[in-house]
């Protein structure tokens, strides 16, 4: 009887910017930190990301992620899931369906998170063809984790201002949007970046879990939230059981707070832009193993 335990595998399908801490840099340490082998499959090259810099050298990588995913259906690499995240165009959902096609089978779990915008509004280097796209992406998903942006974006949901309600009407507001999604998708959404009066919010399976008052205007906390709550399911060993999506939810929200807030320590010292510093928090992440 073979007792070797396997370690989880994730294919990661995100951004490489090089500078700002958001995307690949992001996940690859917090996946790794809780135990999972992360196989980056980058879909741009960004010098650094979108927040707060300008002039940014960007290539799209299409053609790349293509011959990856052949490459890795011929070595009959597997993987516990495929996570995607900010996509070159809008073209690209057509080669990430491709790479799942290949790399997939009944048991691989496909993440999603609809990487777009934030604030209200598209990121700059998304274009509004990428919404429909990306809901076509949401439809082959078992988990999707949008921001409140990114969920009014393919709801067609005007923003709503939140500030002035209690948690209470905040979930009433996100229900109705989180109802849509099921129109779309029937993958468990967990709706992230939800600023209410007090508090800040996560909204799933019909609840919001919230944590106090926060400035969280850091890039790469929504990527940070995705890979630690892909962690926690996965090392649960239970990856469809919604108590398990559920605390995973708590504690990725918990744990982005607790780096935010170890961040902020240093002041102006770090600029913003450049991202939280989960450097000093990861090892936090060992205990999921």
């Amino acid at each position: 009887m073979n007792t070797k335990r396997k370690l989880p595998r994730v294919a990661a399908l995100h951004d490489l910017s090089c500078f700002g801490r958001c995307a690949l840099t992001v996940i690859i340490p917090a996946l790794s930190a809780a135990g999972i082998q992360t196989v980056p499959v980058p879909t741009a090259l960004l010098s650094t990301h979108t927040g707060g810099f300008t002039d940014m050298h960007f290539r799209d990588l299409d053609d790349s992620i293509e011959a990856v995913g052949k490459h890795f259906s011929e070595l009959g690499i597997d993987f516990d899931a495929i996570y995607t995240g900010f996509l070159g165009s809008e073209k690209q959902v057509k080669t990430i369906e491709d790479f799942i096609e290949r790399t997939a089978d009944e048991d691989t779990l496909v993440f999603v998170d609809p990487v777009m915008g934030d604030d209200g509004v598209l990121y700059s280097a998304c274009f509004p063809e990428l919404i429909s796209e990306m809901k076509r992406l949401c439809a082959r998903a078992d988990i999707i984790t949008p921001n409140l942006t990114e969920a009014c974006l393919m709801t067609d949901t005007p923003y709503p201002d939140l500030s002035a309600l209690t948690i209470d009407e905040a979930e009433s507001v996100i229900g109705s949007i989180a109802e849509k999604i099921t129109e779309f998708t029937s993958a468990e959404c967990i709706i992230t970046g939800i600023h209410f009066d007090g508090g800040v919010g996560t909204y799933c399976l019909g609840k919001m879990h919230s944590e106090r008052a926060r400035r969280n205007d850091y890039p790469g906390t929504g990527d940070l939230f995705s890979s630690v709550l892909l962690a926690y399911i996965i090392r649960s060993g239970k990856p469809h059981d919604k108590e398990v999506l559920q605390k995973g939810a708590a504690y990725a929200s918990h744990f982005t707070a607790e780096v935010i807030d170890y961040s902020l320590e240093y002041g102006d010292d770090e600029p913003r832009r450049d991202g939280v510093l989960l450097e000093g928090c990861l090892s936090k992440l060992i205990d999921l193993k």
